[in-house]
């Protein structure tokens, strides 16, 4: 697990074009509901750079003072540092900044769900349940690269707890639950192989990420790579103001999201879309209300509008549809035709 923690970050402002990458990570940072954001795309387009750019945007957290996560509320899971703290009446969690949490390719189960305390195993003869990554991504940005060569187990076991905001690890009879909810971010180069379709399902918004095509545009990006890797608080301080201002936009939009709701008529076009394109999922037209919502609290409006399912509905909607899934489901509606005139003629009511 890699720990993006005191390095200066590529400010947010600062990346040229790539407006729809920018708008589906800052959906995500408003509404983690959407079900975290899929980036897909050659390398060196700066993927992973726009990805550690959003530490800038968000406030501080609440995050746990021990590395193993002890809390307050699990006396039985806490080491001897943290028995020891709560007895002097001191906090377990102190208030610091979004981290940004890597998982390598190497990651094993154990290390992503959690496991057994091997060290207390041995020398105390008792077993200890620790929190893997997925508790120590609570209230970060998890960042997964190459997610299309993860083992499988351990995806799904990041998809789960994004979706439940939990954890759970289990040796025998014993389970400890930790709270796993994050910002889930993952990203892939088609070009090393696919992702499972029920998994592709599960990412909320999907980007398609490529080389800007504008010469001009690119020139500009060329030079910001430059002036950064030259000088980066220099080249940070030329975006301050404007980060600091994505940043409000970004906490306000957090703020306001739980009041908004989408119109009768958002909704309805959301499910008119996705009957229309064929798609074989409620998630998609959940997913693109769920980004309306975050888009509208983005542009301060008091509900989801039209236009807010049309601004996020490629984000969405796109790699859904399945030709072999509609084409099984016209096989199955041909075959309950023949059956249903056989049923008419054999059992008349």
């Amino acid at each position: 697990m890699h720990d993006q923690v005191g390095l200066a970050v590529f400010p947010f402002p600062a990346i040229v074009a790539q407006e729809e990458l920018k708008l589906a990570l800052l959906l995500v940072l408003v509404n983690p509901a959407i079900g975290g954001v899929l980036l897909q795309g050659p390398y060196g387009v700066g993927k992973t750079t726009a990805v550690r750019s959003l530490l800038d945007l968000l406030p501080p957290v609440e995050q746990p003072v021990c590395e193993r996560g002890c809390r307050a509320d699990d006396p039985a899971g806490q080491c001897a540092d943290c028995r020891e703290r709560v007895s002097k009446g001191q906090a377990l969690t102190l208030v610091a900044s979004v981290r940004l949490i890597e998982l390598p390719l190497t990651a094993r189960i154990e290390d992503v769900v959690g496991g057994v305390n091997e060290r207390v195993a041995l020398e105390q003869r008792r077993v200890l349940l620790e929190p893997g990554v997925l508790a120590t991504a609570h209230n970060n940005l998890l960042y997964v690269d190459e997610v299309n060569l993860l083992d499988p187990p351990v995806v799904d076991a990041i998809l789960d707890a994004a979706a439940q905001g939990r954890t759970f690890v289990r040796r025998g009879p014993m389970v400890r639950l930790f709270p796993s909810r994050f910002v889930l971010i993952g990203s892939m180069n088609p070009e090393e192989g696919r992702l499972r379709p029920q998994i592709m399902d599960r990412f909320g918004l999907r980007v398609w990420v490529g080389p800007v095509a504008e010469r001009p545009a690119r020139l500009a990006a060329a030079r910001h790579v430059r002036a950064f890797s030259a000088d980066p608080e220099a080249f940070r301080a030329r975006f301050d103001v404007q980060t600091a201002a994505l940043a409000r936009l970004v906490a306000a939009a957090r703020t306001a999201l739980p009041a908004i709701n989408p119109t009768t008529a958002a909704e309805e076009t959301a499910i008119a879309l996705v009957d229309a394109l064929q798609i074989p999922s409620h998630r998609a037209e959940i997913t693109m209300l769920e980004a309306a919502r975050a888009h509208a609290a983005l542009a301060a409006r008091d509900v989801a509008e039209v236009a807010d399912i049309e601004a996020v509905a490629l984000l969405t909607l796109r790699q859904r549809h399945s030709p072999a899934l509609a084409a099984a489901a016209e096989r199955v509606g041909v075959e309950d035709a023949a059956l249903r005139q056989v049923m008419n003629v054999l059992l008349p009511s």
